[in-house]
């Protein structure tokens, strides 16, 4: 009797469990809802939150490389609004903040720029022998490449005290308007206005060229590096089609031994 019972639990241990009820299938209504609603929100984060740049010059190397490209934080600099403004991190620039703004200058209309933020609004700035003070003390800039300085570059080296000349690169709006912002050798910064500058030091073209960026031209803040390949020092200059399908074509060549990997999701600050 005894085998008989043991028998009996061995084929109920061994009976399958009944088969699970099928889940319904999407249909192609709801796939294609499904794929509006995540092309709609990257569409608004694309447009709204964040924004692809690449970087074209060596003005602010070693910080940022020719060919590095970031997402930029559109929201933090944005004009707050009220119906969400307590609930984003909105701030107006700071000190030594990297930022991308439009150009001041009107001659470079809609060209997007990346600096450092030196001077705030009220700050008195001036360099002596290229060495940066802010409002008397002299600062501590250890981004700051300098293995292009020369040393003969008064204006560059010696701003404000030393007057601008033609052929410097200078904006001309800017030289007719930068003797009203100096007191006691010092470049004031007038309210809603930044003074920038590369911290390629020895080759930036910054505000001691063309000026104060206008608070409303700052578009946003340099996040990190999701990309980065070894790109020419003049290829932004390259514009024609068939230079920009040569360089496409390298990339698609070399994207794997010229991508600089290490930069990879590098923190840019």
């Amino acid at each position: 009797m005894a085998k008989k019972e043991n028998k009996r639990k061995e084929s109920v241990a061994v009976e399958e469990p009944a088969a699970a009820e099928e889940k319904p299938k999407e249909t192609t209504v709801e796939f294609l809802a499904s794929l509006a609603a995540v092309l709609v929100t990257g569409l608004f984060i694309i447009t709204f939150v964040v924004q692809a740049f690449e970087i074209p010059s060596s003005s602010m190397e070693q910080t940022l490389l020719i060919g590095d490209h970031v997402f930029v934080n559109r929201i933090q600099f944005a004009p707050k609004t009220s119906w969400v403004g307590p609930l984003l991190p909105y701030r107006d620039p700071h000190f030594r903040d990297i930022v991308v703004f439009l150009h001041p200058d009107p001659q470079q209309a809609g060209i997007y720029v990346v600096k450092r933020i030196i001077g705030l609004p009220g700050d008195h700035v001036r360099l002596r022998n290229g060495v940066v003070y802010r409002n008397g003390v002299a600062l501590d800039e250890p981004y700051v490449l300098h293995d292009r300085d020369n040393p003969l570059d008064d204006y560059r080296n010696n701003f404000p005290v030393v007057p601008p000349s033609e052929g410097e690169g200078l904006s001309a709006d800017w030289m007719g308007d930068l003797l009203q912002y100096i007191q006691g050798g010092e470049l004031v910064v007038p309210p809603d206005h930044y003074f920038a500058m590369g911290d390629h030091r020895g080759v930036s073209l910054d505000s001691r060229y063309w000026g104060f960026i206008p608070r409303a031209n700052i578009i946003g803040r340099p996040m990190f590096i999701y990309w980065s390949f070894d790109t020419p020092e003049d290829q932004y200059r390259k514009t024609e089609w068939g230079d920009r399908l040569l360089f496409l074509g390298k990339v698609v060549l070399h994207f794997f031994d010229e991508t600089r990997w290490r930069r990879t999701l590098r923190v840019v600050q």
